[in-house]
């Protein structure tokens, strides 16, 4: 028995990689004390990647870099914020530098890397990025210079077990651009601290902490005042973690040397379980998860310079199988003391709900605190998820109503192993000024997917998305719009390129408003595509672009561009028929070039060189196009029985017309007097009545109740023998039936005419 124990205590001391409670007993786990992955889980999986990376539901995006195994982490360029790169396990790399487009890698560490991925970024634009290595002795760290493109040789960064963690000062300060990281002792109870201030060329270990027991231990950096005199960059913070699953304390400490001595500054029994515990694990419906203590420090010149915030996970109320709320505090004194917590997450029922996962960052520009996390607010059974983000410009004492940032719900447990199961222990948000990216593990297609999002944000749509120019001098209208926002309220500028280029002539883009910014959203633009010189005939994309300030959030919409030669638009057919005061016209077209619509005109007489033409109405054209269209127009302004000549006008965009042939008609003009039933029926508030007369006549409609009294009187005046209507307004009556009277008094002498209907007002 003895032999069989040590074999399977040196079995996992040879990985390194346990960390759920399947394999062994639990007298003799000391798995739940280590967050890595599960090697039953690892050596089976296979990482997948996606080239078209945006996913779009309902005008809005996601975007989709393929799939990785879980925990990622996320860098942003300091000056250009298009330049992001993110990395998930075991080494899934994945860079942009347009902010929508994704690229992948996998930088060598120049041995086995085990995973949990962090990056950060200097104020030089440097990325680093950490991952932990071998059996886990340690954590070894690349950089790159162009945004994650490509990535120099590795170094060895900090030794320890488990869970590291890394931070860059973006100060001007003293230690500006120096690299701070953290990580779980090789042996327990201690965390070690090293530090690198030539770039990330050499780190090292200057600092021991021996209450480091939980995966968690964090570090941030930010501004304190010596006396009066204000230090960027002057405060390096960390945080241990230990105790218990079901009581974990956070130990703070604060260095004023750039982690040459640290002093500590408190240390608090905040969080409880998250969910439910098994195997001394906390989970959601199963999953594994873990009160991370996550820490931020404010190094903008905002109000609120210098403080220090905890966002964490915790049942509320306390207690396990209950479910958790995120949870923010903040210290104005380098973490000696904490504000009482904010309940980050709105939802109505928070008890019934599970929140967790967060993550935070502070934005170095305005100071805003973001934060993001799972949320189940959206699941009747509480069994799957969304995440949600928001933000406090207030110093974390209130925060902005919670955003839904993905587009899809999925589920919260995909892995079907004995709980608690592993899918990632934590993600991140990164920021530049009022829009961050965050990057997460979506479960929605039953797989560890990769992504991205913005917030805040706005959806983006293009109206049509399909259209038919012909060669030369041709154009077409479509509409860019932003329908909807989550929380955004900055300019959105457009752009279109079209591929692939035309060998011969031009696509040009066009804002008739003079310019391709919305200064206001939700609102939409009109761009015109035109075409100039010959252009080949064929398939062609345009791409119109969308960014916000600093060329983020950025979404791209496509049209599909069909150019045909010069087609005028062919009238294949057009006729009159006629009812009782009404003509209806119908004609067919068999193909349009740059139709803007048809005037439908009308005249009366015999001599079609002598009589005046008047319009009567005009129907849009279907612009460019090669299909059938059928059209139809009634004219029921017929007074007088009589001859009567229609013809259309057809107008191009650019104002050029020609006319169609010349139909006639013998029309009738109305010869009886009707009321037909008010539409809608029943109505709230509004309806329409409809008459016909058989005589020019002075119109009154009188409105009953049920009691018969009268409570409105519509005084039409003189009406034409011919068709009428007129909407009633009923938001002063209250429910309940009416009547309407329609009385006219022809001025021909006639026999006054009345009828009465009866209708149906619903509240």
């Amino acid at each position: 028995m003895k032999k069989s124990l040590l074999f399977l205590i040196a079995f996992l001391c040879l990985y390194g990689t346990a960390m759920s409670q399947w394999l062994v007993p639990k007298e003799i786990d000391t798995r739940r004390y280590f967050d890595n992955i599960p090697p039953e889980l690892l050596n089976n999986f296979q990482p997948r990647y996606e080239t078209d990376n945006a996913v779009t539901i309902d005008d809005w995006d996601n975007f989709n870099t393929g799939t990785d195994f879980a925990e990622p982490h996320i860098g942003m360029h300091t000056i250009t914020p298009n330049w992001v790169f993110t990395a998930f396990n075991i080494n899934g790399g994945h860079w942009t530098k347009n902010g929508h487009d994704w690229n992948n890698i996998t930088p060598n560490f120049g041995v086995t890397v085990q995973g949990d991925p962090v990056i950060c970024v200097d104020s030089l634009g440097n990325f680093y990025y950490q991952s932990m290595f071998g059996n886990i002795t340690g954590a070894r760290v690349v950089k790159s210079t162009n945004g994650g493109e490509t990535w120099g040789p590795a170094v060895v960064a900090i030794s320890g077990r488990d869970k590291n963690w890394m931070t860059a000062d973006q100060s001007a300060g003293p230690y500006s651009n120096y690299i701070y990281t953290t990580m779980t002792g090789i042996s327990s109870p201690n965390g070690t601290f090293a530090r690198s201030t030539d770039l990330g060329a050499t780190f090292q270990q200057t600092a021991t902490f021996n209450n480091q027991v939980l995966p968690g231990m964090m570090v941030a950096v930010g501004p304190f005042k010596d006396g009066t005199v204000d230090i960027p960059g002057g405060s390096v913070y960390v945080v241990t973690h230990n105790g218990t699953n079901s009581a974990g304390r956070y130990n703070f400490y604060r260095s004023t040397d750039a982690g040459l001595n640290f002093t500590a500054m408190s240390s608090h029994l905040f969080s409880n379980f998250i969910g439910t515990e098994i195997s001394g694990r906390s989970t959601i419906q199963g999953m594994r998860t873990r009160p991370y203590p996550m820490i931020a420090a404010d190094n903008s010149y905002g109000p609120y310079r210098g403080r220090l915030y905890l966002v964490y996970a915790s049942n509320f109320p306390a207690g396990n199988g209950n479910k958790p709320d995120i949870f923010s505090r903040y210290s104005t004194d380098g973490g000696a003391t904490w504000s009482n917590p904010v309940t980050v997450n709105d939802d109505v029922n928070t008890v019934n709900n599970h929140n967790f996962f967060p993550a935070i960052w502070t934005d170095k520009y305005n100071g805003r605190l973001y934060v993001k996390w799972y949320d189940s607010r959206n699941s009747a059974l509480s069994d799957s998820m969304d995440v949600y983000a928001t933000y406090s410009d207030d110093g974390g004492v209130t925060f902005k109503p919670n955003q839904r940032i993905t587009n899809r719900m999925f589920k919260i447990r995909i892995n079907t192993g004995t709980a608690p199961v592993y899918q990632g222990d934590y993600d991140a948000i990164v920021s530049h000024g009022n829009t961050s990216m965050l990057v997460w593990t979506d479960f929605r297609n039953n797989n560890y997917g990769s992504y991205t999002g913005y917030f805040p944000d706005y959806a983006m749509r293009v109206t049509p998305n399909a259209v038919v120019l012909q060669q030369a001098a041709d154009s077409i209208g479509v509409y860019l719009t932003v329908p909807a926002v989550k929380l955004y309220e900055d300019n959105v500028t457009f752009t279109a390129t079209v591929s692939p280029t035309p060998a011969t002539g031009a696509f040009q883009f066009v804002f008739p408003s003079g310019s391709n910014v919305l200064t206001n959203v939700p609102d939409s633009l009109l761009m015109r595509i035109k075409t100039s010189g010959t252009i080949p005939i064929g398939n062609y994309t345009v791409t119109v672009t969308s960014t916000g300030p600093n060329s983020i959030p950025v979404h791209k919409r496509t049209i599909a561009v069909q150019v045909i030669e010069v087609v005028p638009v062919e009238l294949s057919s057009f006729s009159a028929s006629t009812s009782e005061g009404s003509v209806l016209l119908t004609w067919k077209t068999q193909s349009e070039t740059n139709n803007s619509g048809f005037e439908i005109q009308r005249a009366a007489g015999a001599n079609v060189e002598e009589i005046e033409w008047s319009n009567v109405g005009f129907v849009s054209g279907k612009g460019t196009t090669l299909e059938e269209n059928i059209y139809l127009f009634e004219d029921k302004g017929i007074a007088i029985a009589g001859r009567y000549l229609y013809r259309l006008k057809q107008v191009d965009y650019d104002g050029t017309f020609e006319y169609s042939q010349v139909v006639e008609v013998d029309a009738q003009g109305p010869t009886s007097f009707v009321v037909t039933q008010n539409y809608p029926n029943p109505f709230n508030p509004s309806t329409t009545f409809k008459y016909t007369l058989p005589s020019e006549s002075v119109v009154n409609i009188k409105i009953y109740d049920a009691a018969g009294v009268q409570v409105a009187n519509i005084a039409e005046g003189v009406k034409s023998a011919s068709n009428h209507q007129t909407v009633f307004d009923a938001s002063s009556l209250s429910s309940g039936a009416y009547f309407y009277s329609v009385e006219a008094i022809p001025l021909n002498g006639s026999s006054p005419l009345k009828k009465v209907m009866k209708m149906l007002l619903i509240k």
